[in-house]
């Protein structure tokens, strides 16, 4: 069964900092180095020092990132620049956002999750790779926290649970606009009846994880590292959990970049086999963002497996001819991996026309969820060629998950993320 409780939430003190918003970042894993000079600028105490610190020249095993992690959060506790609650609480949160011209808001709380060590009520969709979660782990070993939460998706068709929560709830503890514009707001329940009602309505369900892989695979490595107890603290983990049917939930896409010297007139001959081939054509003075947005538009689609390729020397459309070519590329797989947009332009253009595979994959493919990137890489010259994919579909991740499979590399891409540096949580 699914388990969860409430938890003592680690939160900055607004009566020491003067603006909340400047403490925020971004999860770890989409802070580039860029992003990460400009948070350590905005403010002194900003959480991006914890979670994802800079690297010295001087760096050794007694003084590096991890380390230095554990000495800001000590510290910020010690002079009460971090406040721990006096009491358990579960924590919901809001995300206030607009997408593609939309008002969406994103509806979630924070929340203790046991454990799931053999992902049988919890079930992942992607692979995780070792340096993410070496990483984690080393910085998790030193603060013996969790520094931001990860997310999951639960099925709850009435959102009884978030209808619950919200009728207790009125104005928020804490409301920031994030990196990314968004409007992050905050609550906090102790309320023992409303926190047996979640408690009970979780229990028989089945967890999806949307982000967070490699943190919660190293959750489990660690608790398993110290020897956890069933209800020790190292074997919980601190978690935003969201309704699966929340329309405030986004999935884009994300698009491929090539890097590879192909000829695109004879690549496009080979793809007959299997697709209805469509050349496009673009007027000249057509920007990156409008090229990015017609061939999204184009591809547009409820039942058919399409792609738009853009090239240097023509674009294109590949519509899917027949699904069951996939049977014979991946006969080991479920009907519902073989039917993924991702899997299908893996197996039978990237792997079986172009010849790229796993092995030389990070060579030749890089990965953007911004259309007008994907084409102006491609302008440029960085790139030969970009594929523009439709988003996956959130009843696609349950089922590869449910099945104990794993998509493709990136093959989600969940807005809104979540803003780290709202709640935070210390083992002991």
């Amino acid at each position: 069964m699914v388990v969860v409780k409430p938890f003592k939430g680690i939160t900055y003190n607004s009566e020491k900092i003067e603006k909340l918003d400047d403490v925020m970042a971004p999860p770890y894993d989409i802070i580039s180095p860029e992003m990460q000079e400009e948070l350590y600028r905005k403010n002194e105490y900003n959480v991006v020092r914890l979670i994802l610190g800079k690297i010295y020249p001087d760096d050794d095993e007694k003084n590096n990132r991890y380390t230095r992690a554990r000495e800001f959060f000590e510290k910020w506790l010690n002079e009460g620049i971090l406040v721990e609650s006096d009491e358990e609480a579960i924590y919901p949160y809001k995300v206030e956002y607009k997408c593609d011209g939309e008002n969406k808001v994103m509806n979630g709380f924070f929340i203790l999750l046991k454990l799931d060590h053999n992902y049988e009520k919890v079930k992942a969709h992607e692979r995780t790779l070792s340096k993410p979660k070496e990483d984690r782990l080393k910085l998790m070993r030193e603060t013996r926290a969790n520094l931001e939460p990860i997310e999951l998706l639960y099925m709850d068709e009435k959102d009884e649970i978030m209808k619950k929560i919200d009728s207790s709830i009125d104005d928020p503890m804490i409301d920031v606009l994030g990196y990314d514009g968004f409007r992050h707001k905050l609550w906090k329940i102790s309320d023992g009846e409303i926190i047996e009602f979640v408690k009970d309505k979780l229990s028989n369900e089945i967890l999806y994880i949307a982000d967070g892989h490699h943190r919660y695979q190293t959750a489990i490595n660690y608790a398993e590292e110290v020897g956890a107890g069933e209800e020790d603290p190292e074997n919980y983990i601190m978690v935003v959990l969201a309704n699966m049917f929340d329309k405030g939930l986004t999935i884009l896409p994300t698009h491929r970049m090539i890097k590879m010297d192909i000829n695109i007139n004879e690549l496009m001959e080979k793809c007959k086999e299997y697709f209805n081939v469509e050349k496009v054509e673009l007027e000249r003075d057509l920007s990156p963002v409008e090229i990015g947005k017609r061939l999204s538009e184009m591809i547009k689609t409820d039942k058919e497996h399409k792609f738009a390729v853009y090239h240097r020397d023509g674009t294109y459309i590949l519509t899917l001819k027949d699904e069951s070519v996939m049977d014979e590329l991946a006969p080991d797989r479920s009907k519902a991996w073989r039917t993924l947009d991702v899997s299908i332009l893996h197996k039978i253009v990237i792997e079986k026309l172009m010849g790229i595979t796993d092995k030389n994959l990070e060579d030749h493919v890089k990965y953007t969820r911004d259309t007008k990137e994907a084409i102006e890489v491609v302008n440029s010259g960085k790139f030969d060629m970009s594929f523009i994919l439709n988003p996956t579909k959130i009843e696609e991740i349950k089922e590869i998950a449910s099945a104990g499979e794993h998509m493709p590399q990136k093959s989600t891409y969940f807005l809104p993320k979540l803003l780290s540096g709202l709640v935070m949580r210390k083992f002991r």
